[in-house]
């Protein structure tokens, strides 16, 4: 009986255009609206040379415009930092009254506006606010000057870090952290050597979305 050798078809890969399509719509969109105003604007700054482009940057006005944005980002990072740690903790960890109403109000600044922000505080530490009165008798000025810049920056700003470890910290549970309370473990052990290793990526993003939010208000 003769061999009859079949020889196998050889199916080409076939090309998925859909997801090309969409990869390119995607790249294409990405650099109109980030990638060419972005380019556009490094051409504008140095179309008269680098000199001009650094005597601007040595401006007084842009120095000090540059350093109040660098020191409230300073201040602003490191409160929202602990607080959102603290606060994270807190709905995490304990089922108490009104936690849900916590995480609710916490979204406020992401629907209020900065400028609604400012006015409001402008209202209460202005001189006709409840506060006013008391900080012009004692030479305290937080309107219209850095401090009152910190208190909407870190208003605005106070959610990130939060929004980042709760779901991480939901998702870990607490069972790691009970074990090292068990083994004897402080509380600052506990946090720095179990807690902090889970939710150090997470607090990075919070970190990170905080300083750029922080920036981006008064730059």
């Amino acid at each position: 009986m003769a061999e009859v050798t079949q020889l196998k078809r050889y199916d080409a890969p076939r090309i998925n255009w859909g997801k090309w399509f969409l990869i390119g719509t995607g790249v294409l969109v990405s650099a109109f609206i980030l990638v060419v105003p972005m380019v556009y604007i490094f051409v504008q700054a140095f179309s008269k040379g680098i000199m001009p482009a650094l005597q601007n940057l040595a401006d007084p006005d842009m120095l000090h415009a540059i350093w109040l944005t660098v020191m409230i980002a300073l201040i602003t990072v490191p409160v929202n930092l602990v607080f959102g740690v603290l606060l994270a903790w807190l709905v995490t960890r304990f089922n108490f009254p009104g936690r849900q109403l916590l995480l609710t109000l916490l979204d406020i600044p992401f629907a209020v506006s900065p400028v609604v922000a400012g006015l409001v505080y402008l209202l209460f530490y202005g001189s006709n606010g409840p506060l006013g009165g008391w900080l012009d008798e004692h030479d305290l000025q937080i309107m219209f000057a850095w401090p009152g810049m910190v208190l909407v920056t870190v208003f605005v700003t106070c959610p990130f870090v939060v929004r980042e470890l709760v779901p991480v910290m939901l998702s870990q549970g607490s069972h790691e952290d009970e074990a090292a309370v068990l083994l004897g473990a402080s509380g600052w052990q506990m946090f720095r050597r179990v807690t902090l290793p889970n939710i150090r990526w997470a607090l990075l993003y919070g970190v990170v979305l905080t300083n750029a939010r922080a920036i981006g208000e008064f730059g």
